[in-house]
């Protein structure tokens, strides 16, 4: 069975293995452009790329509804209650393995929203051989031609609304620096100061020879 990608708004977005159903930075409540409520979200893991409340949202709730286990930092690990227990504590340049495959946190270029924390990616490396990359919200840097040596990146999830993570010249370039095989924008178009046309963002990467897979809140595309 091909896995799914399912985009939920902003930088929100769902990976069903066929098994297994992962849930990425879920920002769905004050959400304008959420198309599903954090109350129907299902889950096995959440993981969460640092704590800025448009990234770590509904996170408390679903884990508590859900019982998931939580992907993070420790420092916003420790931000949950008491009521949340099931978590996977990680730090950069670390791996876990989980029954869908391996997944390594890198580095992101960014603040994290919680003292002492550090924003993060994840590099998810799945048992039927694709490999996906999450950049949750960064700058450009150079360290990511070291995981285009590193991983055999199929789809990079990257933002591209600039003002708080790079737009689009630098998303491009990410592109080339991963060495990936396709790139799906996120993080555009929740407001304005983040504002972004993910179609002509296409045609210039296409431009660049990086080849983009724009999925619309509420779709999902076949991995």
């Amino acid at each position: 069975m091909k896995m799914k990608f399912i985009f939920l708004g902003h930088a929100c977005f769902q990976i069903d293995t066929g098994k297994e159903k992962l849930l990425f930075d879920p920002f769905l409540t004050g959400n304008g452009l959420a198309e599903e409520a954090a109350s129907k979200v299902e889950c096995d893991y959440i993981f969460l790329s640092h704590a800025h409340a448009d990234h770590f949202g509904d996170a408390i709730a679903i884990a508590e509804r859900t019982g998931a286990k939580v992907i993070a930092i420790p420092e916003v690990i420790g931000l949950f209650p008491k009521t949340v227990i099931n978590f996977q504590p990680m730090n950069l340049g670390g791996t876990f393995t989980a029954p869908f495959g391996k997944v390594k946190m890198v580095q992101a270029i960014h603040s994290c929203g919680v003292a002492g924390g550090i924003p993060c990616g994840f590099v998810l490396s799945f048992n039927n051989g694709l490999t996906l990359y999450f950049a949750g919200d960064t700058a450009l840097f150079g360290d990511m031609k070291l995981f285009g040596k590193l991983f055999d990146i199929d789809y990079a999830v990257l933002p591209i609304g600039d003002n708080y993570t790079m737009g689009p010249k630098d998303a491009i370039l990410a592109a080339k620096f991963l060495k990936t095989k396709k790139v799906i924008p996120v993080h555009y178009n929740t407001w304005p100061v983040i504002s972004q046309n993910p179609e002509e963002f296409k045609k210039a990467a296409a431009r660049e020879n990086v080849s983009v897979v724009v999925v619309k809140p509420g779709e999902s595309v076949e991995l």
